[in-house]
């Protein structure tokens, strides 16, 4: 079910154990070969995947475009709420889901940035609720939910405007994707090691894409575009079948 179609009536009639997916994202600068909206349109392609799926079992928010992206503000094009700007909009979110009966409320995440504040948001979440033990108040990152690395790929892991995100465009929307040729490898460093240190993206890359976007495919796009479809649902279906006890793995 999509929010946005529903009226409130018809909101108010569903169970509260329904788990509502709020989608956020980003608009920010992906490197010299990739439009800016990138990761809101792969966001909403996975949950495109992912809604006949779930027909009148989940209900899906619109997409939340604006992300915490201060890290990219040196690249014109990006628009970014400021990390402590960020946590009250996502502990808003819920809160308003909370008060309309809702108890199950997941964040799925397609920006890198948006992870840190959005883990933080829901654990100030459950600090507020504390005293409820029926809810069940989550965070999670797409490409962050299966096995590793995917076999046949240059790149291990999601960059920024990498191989994972170029190849995933390439498979969406071709025509919005510039010239790979002239996108050369940036390798990602080690910004967390041994200390973590505050960073800029253009501490990283001046181009502003950080990977091997030159080596990605269409083909390679939908083979993630399908494994990051299923894994999500596999974690919609756990939060449907939760228990009310624990969530360990």
């Amino acid at each position: 079910m999509n929010l946005a179609d529903l009226t409130w009536p018809a909101v108010a009639s569903l169970a509260p154990d329904t788990p509502v997916v709020i989608p956020v994202a980003a608009l920010e600068q992906h490197g010299h070969h990739l439009p800016v909206f990138t990761d809101s349109m792969l966001l909403g392609e996975i949950v495109r995947r992912l809604q006949p799926r779930f027909a009148d079992r989940v209900l899906f928010a619109p997409l939340l475009w604006l992300g915490n992206s201060d890290h990219h503000l040196d690249f014109p094009g990006t628009v970014s709420a400021a990390p402590r700007v960020y946590l009250d909009v996502l502990n808003g979110l819920a809160e308003n889901f909370l008060h309309h009966g809702f108890r199950r409320i997941l964040f799925l995440n397609g920006h890198g940035g948006n992870d840190v504040p959005g883990r933080q948001a829901v654990f100030e979440l459950r600090q507020r609720h504390r005293h409820r033990d029926d809810l069940l108040l989550l965070f999670a990152t797409y490409w962050s939910l299966g096995d590793g690395p995917v076999e046949g790929f240059t790149q291990s892991e999601m960059g920024h405007a990498c191989e994972w995100e170029t190849s995933m465009m390439l498979r969406i929307d071709p025509s919005l994707v510039g010239d790979l040729a002239a996108a050369g490898a940036v390798a990602p460093g080690r910004p967390f090691l041994p200390a973590a240190r505050g960073w800029t993206t253009k501490d990283r890359s001046g181009p502003g894409h950080i990977g091997e976007p030159q080596a990605a495919t269409a083909a390679k796009g939908e083979v993630l575009l399908a494994r990051f479809a299923g894994d999500t649902a596999s974690l919609i279906e756990r939060v449907i079948a939760w228990d009310g006890c624990s969530w360990n793995g």
